[in-house]
């Protein structure tokens, strides 16, 4: 009897590598799927980008504070300005200069100690500049403050005195115990380091300006 050979004989070693790398590119494993799934392009990216947001805020903030950019970000370090702001507020400084005009808040370095000071500038060279029973007076004539409490103010007397020309007089808000140009003299208008514009934390927004 003759003998046929079998219909399904033995596959042979590249037919099967064949058939099990097209297997393997058309259904991944379950394992790979999940591992697709947990972590995939799209979130990969936003980690990255995040990350490099983060990083790139982190040194701007740096450089801020270092006042190596024109605004510069600056903590309070006294109650001298209160209400306006208070100890440990955050403070934005702006740094590319301009001209002093009256009310503005200022940061300056102590003439003494060098230590950076907020403060408002209530006259120019030469004004003449009083203080009468809490009450500012600048050239004779009463200044309207609507953030100042006058009832923390009575009794405070001061001047009159002229300021020389090119300087400030510098007056904290917290007339009755900040350490101001009632101390320490006027200042150069030149020495002024920048203008606050408004606070960052723990309550943001710009410098508020009451009128009477």
């Amino acid at each position: 009897m003759t003998a046929f050979p079998s219909a399904v004989g033995p596959v042979s070693s590249e037919a099967s590598g064949t058939a099990e790398a097209r297997g393997a590119g058309a259904l991944p494993t379950a394992q790979g799927a999940a591992s697709g799934w947990r972590s995939p392009r799209w979130r990969r990216r936003f980690r990255r980008a995040t990350t490099g947001l983060m990083v790139a805020l982190l040194v701007l903030l740096v450089a801020s504070v270092a006042g190596l950019l024109p605004l510069q970000v600056m903590r309070v370090g006294s109650d001298s300005m209160s209400p306006t702001f208070a100890t440990g507020d955050l403070v934005l400084l702006d740094r590319s200069g301009g001209a002093v005009e009256r009310m503005d808040v200022v940061a300056v370095d102590h003439p003494d100690t060098g230590t950076l000071l907020v403060k408002r500038a209530v006259a120019l060279g030469g004004d003449q500049v009083a203080i009468e029973d809490g009450v500012l007076v600048v050239n004779g004539i009463p200044v309207c403050e609507p953030t100042i409490d006058p009832s923390r103010l009575d009794g405070v007397w001061f001047g009159p005195v002229t300021v020389p020309p090119g300087e400030l007089f510098l007056l904290g808000d917290e007339r009755d115990s900040a350490i101001d140009s009632r101390h320490f003299g006027t200042v150069s208008a030149a020495d002024v380091r920048g203008f606050v514009e408004g606070r960052l934390w723990p309550s943001p927004g710009p410098l508020r300006v009451d009128r009477c």
